[in-house]
């Protein structure tokens, strides 16, 4: 009888357990499916959280507050971030009318009369070095952190929460999302499961893990106070195209911090800190991450196609609560009004081949409820050219539903290629019209139509917009095209070109990124 007592358990014992690891594997599959994680595999830095490895201990009962098992099972697949930036040389080359401004101009003539006598003058940035955090998500190496953390860098250094450093090289960034990928050549590392970002209540805890201030690695708990904030810093990186949905927490961050992981209670990834509001630069009671639903997104295309696929449903639009009650009468919006305000529909969008017009009120995306901007952002974000999604919008007090196909910047659904040149650069492009080279009397060229910051050009030169780029180190270029072949890989470029409307031609040498 005892015997039989004995047996019972011991498979009662091993079917519970069984069960237990199913459950758990399925839980976890239907988390890791994105940008180098393989479905249904836990890393063994989970070993605390689950129970299931090496004797670990059983996470604390639902409602108590102890976060050591998932602040235990994160932090060593948070890395530390170090840069390093080469000394480069500016070229004080300026186009006449910015020239007329030197004070000197009137006593020693003008610049070109300078040069003749002294040469060309340079201004030299010394050497920078920087650091922040980043987040493991494969145990091959890859790293989701901040473009800002590693724009310009010449060297990446990553080192693990157990000392190991490591060399890392940039796989692919987006100034627009604010986000990087970065890989160091490894195997069996820990790394971070994904959550779900649209899972994140507004007052549950969460935990910053990073690395501020150029400390150890470091672990700070708060509540989500907000979500879908957008601050406009992607816009002022990268023009238009900045993509902002930010998860608010009263998580302390300070510098260093970005690029870091907030995790929560169950020790997965539901962000990537990157932003604090402080009068200071300092943490002052607001810390922002980008939710990871976003950042699964743009990992992927970056690992897949070498940059991101975004994709636009083709309108114009503006938040309700951003007008006036008077434009709002004047346009006849309900001053209680809630979604988003459609201002315009091109011809050739999406949107208007799925019947929105302009007046109209979207107040879903996917079914989910929109209000602003920012929220919508972060719900088309998700998709690629070529995705279909379903919009809800009110005309005249109807509502209606329908589907829009999305496309690309460039109208149509094909995968967009990537434009390393022009990311190396950091400008806006655009091959130059055949009417107007004739009228300049030129065979073609380049226009740099805008220049963005943290770019190759604006760190390096004093070009402006508007300047026409003819040559890459010495050979012709008459198109986007062209241009991409001659730059390449090349390292050290030289630009040459000139400024509508004023004399001569200008030189500005480049010492680009490493890939």
């Amino acid at each position: 009888m005892k015997f039989k007592q004995i047996a019972f358990t011991v498979f009662f014992s091993a079917i519970t357990t069984l069960a237990v690891v199913w459950g758990y594997s399925k839980y976890v599959k239907d988390s890791n499916t994105f940008g180098g994680q393989t479905a249904g595999v836990v890393p063994a830095n989970y070993a605390k959280q689950t129970g299931l490895f090496d004797g670990g201990n059983v996470p604390p009962p639902p409602g108590a507050i102890d976060f050591t098992v998932p602040a235990q099972s994160a932090t060593p697949a948070v890395v530390h971030i170090k840069t390093r930036t080469n000394a480069k040389q500016i070229s004080n080359s300026l186009p006449k009318t910015q020239r007329q401004q030197n004070p000197f101009s009137d006593l020693f003539g003008d610049d070109d009369m300078m040069e003749q006598f002294f040469g060309k003058r340079n201004n030299v940035i010394p050497e920078q070095r920087a650091s922040g955090s980043g987040v493991l998500i494969s145990e091959d190496g890859f790293i989701v952190t901040n473009n800002h953390v590693v724009a310009s860098a010449d060297e990446i250094t990553v080192t693990l929460a157990n000392k190991k450093t490591y060399k890392a090289k940039v796989v692919g960034t987006d100034p627009a999302y604010d986000l990087a990928v970065i890989k160091v050549e490894a195997a069996g590392l820990p790394y971070l499961i994904y959550g779900n970002s649209d899972d994140v209540k507004i007052g549950q805890w969460v935990l910053a893990i990073g690395y501020p201030l150029n400390l150890e690695a470091t672990v700070t708990a708060g509540i989500v106070s907000a979500k879908a904030r957008s601050l406009g810093l992607n816009k002022d990186k990268a023009g238009a195209a900045g993509i902002e949905s930010f998860i608010q927490t009263d998580a302390a961050v300070n510098m260093g911090n970005s690029g870091g992981a907030l995790v929560n209670t169950e020790g997965k990834i539901v962000g990537i800190n990157s932003a604090i509001a402080s009068p200071t630069g300092y943490y002052s009671g607001y810390s922002y991450a980008i939710p990871v639903n976003i950042v699964k997104k743009v990992v992927d295309d970056i690992i897949k196609f070498g940059t991101v696929q975004r994709a636009y449903i083709g309108i114009a639009y503006t938040s309700p609560s951003d007008l006036s009650e008077e434009v709002k009468k004047q346009q006849g919006i309900p001053i209680d009004a809630y979604g988003i305000y459609v201002t315009e529909v091109p011809t050739d969008g999406g949107a208007y081949a799925a019947g929105v017009r302009k007046g109209d009120m979207i107040i879903k995306v996917n079914g989910s409820m929109v209000s602003s901007g920012a929220e919508m952002q972060e719900q088309v974000s998700r998709y690629k050219p070529g995705d279909k999604i379903t919009i809800t919008y009110l005309r005249d007090n109807k509502e209606s539903t329908s589907n829009v196909i999305l496309k690309n910047k460039a109208g149509n659904y094909d995968v967009v290629k990537s434009e390393i040149a022009t990311e190396k650069l950091g400008a806006d492009l655009v091959t130059l019209d055949p009417k107007k080279a004739k009228e300049y009397g030129v065979p073609g060229g380049v226009i740099v139509k805008k220049i963005k910051a943290e770019g190759a050009i604006e760190k390096q030169s004093r070009m402006k917009d508007g300047f026409i780029i003819l040559k890459i180190n010495n050979k012709s270029i008459s198109s986007v095209d062209e241009l991409r072949s001659a730059v390449g890989k090349e390292k050290d470029i030289t630009v040459s070109g000139f400024y509508p409307g004023y004399d001569g031609l200008y030189e500005y040498p480049f010492l680009l990124e490493n890939e």
